[in-house]
């Protein structure tokens, strides 16, 4: 279980790192969103059991998110700047081959046909937000060292996090396309390079934007429990329409890099390289979805 867990949170933190997709998404399509935000409501409001769990299983899902972020700035930023389409057309198989899993897994729940209106509103929101983005991304030429540093900026910086985490938690909504619609998704992520290469002048910058990202923590987990456990039907509709909306993201992504590239299209994009990478996707899932009924059945005959 130790290495599913740390592949969930390799996954959440890679997926968080490219245009268009969520960790959110990857942990609901991976099966373990219930998991994960019971486990931060547990942290917060829970008993002592249920808080020693929930740091057993949040270390674990950390371990590979670290792990995830670490490469992500340091390294694969590059690769998804250089090799876009092919990581979008990863993401695109990741989430096509996933959500007749997720229907699957969820069918008694949605055969509450009703709510299937939720599913729309989910489409839209994404669809908007993604529309939207391309015409308002603003420039990332902001300098967060201390000396640049006043009261409106260190307000906008919480903000940013707090908004920026809610997203990322949130299947279907991109947190870095915010970050990059608010101008400060590559400030944070050189501010972060540089404090890694013990530049302090950036630490205040960063730990603004982290205690922003652990207040839309709080504010948010409890919100999607309550909404998980009453209203569960109408809520996995609501992100299944995320999940399906975050296809149209995903496609747009190459269009809010720091230097925009155009979106997706079969024209275009349609090659042999891409078409690999979509089905290694849809292996992935496969594999995991696999991997975890191994787990559950070793659990079970325990």
């Amino acid at each position: 279980m130790i290495l599913l867990n740390f592949v969930r949170g390799f996954a959440m933190a890679l997926a968080n790192s490219v245009p268009g997709v969520s960790g959110g998404t990857v942990a609901f399509l991976m099966g373990f969103y219930d998991e994960f935000i019971n486990s931060l409501d547990a942290l917060m409001t829970g008993s002592r059991e249920e808080r020693k769990n929930a740091i057993i299983f949040l270390i674990k899902i950390g371990i590979g998110m670290a792990v995830g972020m670490v490469l992500s700035i340091l390294a694969l930023a590059a690769l998804f700047e250089t090799n876009i389409y092919k990581i979008s057309s990863l993401f695109l198989g990741f989430v096509i081959f996933a959500i007749p899993i997720v229907v699957k897994e969820e069918k008694e729940c949605l055969k509450k046909y009703v709510n299937i209106i939720f599913a729309v509103i989910g489409i839209a929101v994404v669809v908007a937000m993604t529309y939207f983005a391309g015409n308002t991304i603003l420039s990332g030429g902001v300098n967060l060292s201390v000396e640049e540093l006043n009261i409106g900026m260190c307000i906008y910086l919480f903000i940013s996090g707090a908004i920026a985490i809610v997203a990322m938690v949130l299947p279907g909504i991109s947190g870095s396309t915010l970050l990059l619609i608010m101008g400060v998704y590559i400030p944070i992520i050189d501010a972060v390079k540089e404090c890694m290469h013990f530049n302090f002048n950036y630490v205040p910058a960063c730990a603004i934007f982290c205690v922003g990202i652990l207040v839309g923590i709080v504010s948010c987990i409890k919100l999607i429990k309550k909404c998980l456990d009453k209203f569960r039907s109408q809520t996995v509709y609501l992100i299944i329409g995320l999940m399906i909306g975050s296809l149209y993201a995903i496609v747009q992504g190459p269009t809010t890099l720091e230097v925009p590239k155009a979106a997706m299209s079969l024209a275009n994009n349609f090659n042999l390289a891409n078409v690999l990478f979509f089905l290694t996707g849809g292996v992935i899932i496969f594999g995991l979805e696999m991997l975890k009924k191994v787990q559950t059945k070793k659990e079970t005959n325990k």
